[in-house]
């Protein structure tokens, strides 16, 4: 017969594993601002709204709204009714959305032209990881916390490319698994070369394929963090003469969508690569590449 205590740890593990380490970490982040703004677990529909209210200018509502996940999880798992669902926290959501919009905020896509431009100028060994960390995550289409989540063993090397296998994803929570191919491409900008490179050079043979490098430019054993993709790709594009507020590492992605669209590739050869379930979700990426294409204004001038 199981303990008590060893039960209830047990129960928490199992509850962990259903939310991605970064979702976890991000409601972690969320229950204690709300504490830190003067909220309280169990808390009442009033103390939620007022919250809400109170960071609506400040918050945009896509955080707003994981906050709310955040609040009503953080009362289920401790087994306490969820303010959440009450009409009063609905409803003042409602009323945010209408008032202040929900546009979300949206990177700049990080096209196949300064993805060319950024890593021709990369040198050492740093530079080498760079190179390979951006033209996978590229071509790839990959989410920051997928790449940082590769393993040495997740690759195979074939006759066409580089076929990688992403374990576990935003939309894949319970691990099913997808494979990635990525074929090689002419030139110096090749995505598969410089991954070879990186693994040849690094001497990596085994776990973390990306990762963290001491201030003697020597590879350890630690793997790079979401985060640091970001940073990356803002500080090799400032090196490039771009903006780096206007990118981050969710760039990678959406410049694979958006380079795809205005090369005229079909929407569902690019979901093979992104994984997204409708032409809904590429919508976004799409929409803005396309706007000077057949524009009515160049037609009738």
């Amino acid at each position: 017969m199981l303990s008590g205590n060893h039960t209830r740890k047990k129960v928490n593990e199992y509850l962990a594993a259903t939310r991605a380490k970064n979702t976890q970490l991000a409601y972690q982040y969320d229950i204690a601002h709300f504490l830190k703004s003067g909220g309280k677990i169990p808390a009442t529909p009033r103390c939620v709204a007022s919250y809400l209210a109170v960071h609506a200018n400040t918050l945009s509502l896509a955080t707003l709204n994981r906050r709310v996940v955040a609040i009503n999880h953080a009362h289920k798992d401790k087994g306490l009714k969820s303010p959440t669902r009450s009409a009063l926290v609905t409803d003042t959501l409602r009323g945010i959305r209408r008032i202040n919009g929900c546009k979300q905020r949206q990177v700049m896509p990080l096209l196949k032209a300064d993805l060319m431009k950024i890593t021709k100028r990369l040198s050492g060994l740093i530079g080498i990881r760079d190179k390979a960390l951006l033209l996978i995550g590229f071509a790839g289409a990959f989410r920051r916390s997928e790449l940082v989540a590769l393993q040495v063993e997740d690759v195979r090397f074939v006759t066409e490319g580089v076929l990688i296998h992403v374990r576990r994803s935003k939309t894949d929570q319970n691990g099913v698994g997808r494979k990635v191919a990525i074929p090689f491409i002419k030139g110096r900008h090749c995505p598969v070369r410089a991954l070879k490179t990186w693994l040849e050079k690094s001497g990596i043979k085994t776990g973390a394929l990306f990762r963290r490098m001491n201030r003697f430019d020597q590879v350890t054993d630690y793997g790079l963090c979401a985060a640091s993709v970001a940073l990356i790709v803002k500080q090799r594009a400032c090196e490039a003469g771009l903006n780096p507020e206007q990118y981050s590492g969710h760039s990678l992605r959406a410049g694979l969508v958006t380079s795809a669209a205005q090369a005229g590739v079909s929407s569902w050869k690019i979901r093979q690569q992104t994984a997204h379930k409708s032409d809904l979700m590429l919508q976004r990426y799409i929409r803005d590449s396309q706007l000077f294409v057949n524009n009515a204004v160049s037609q009738i001038w």
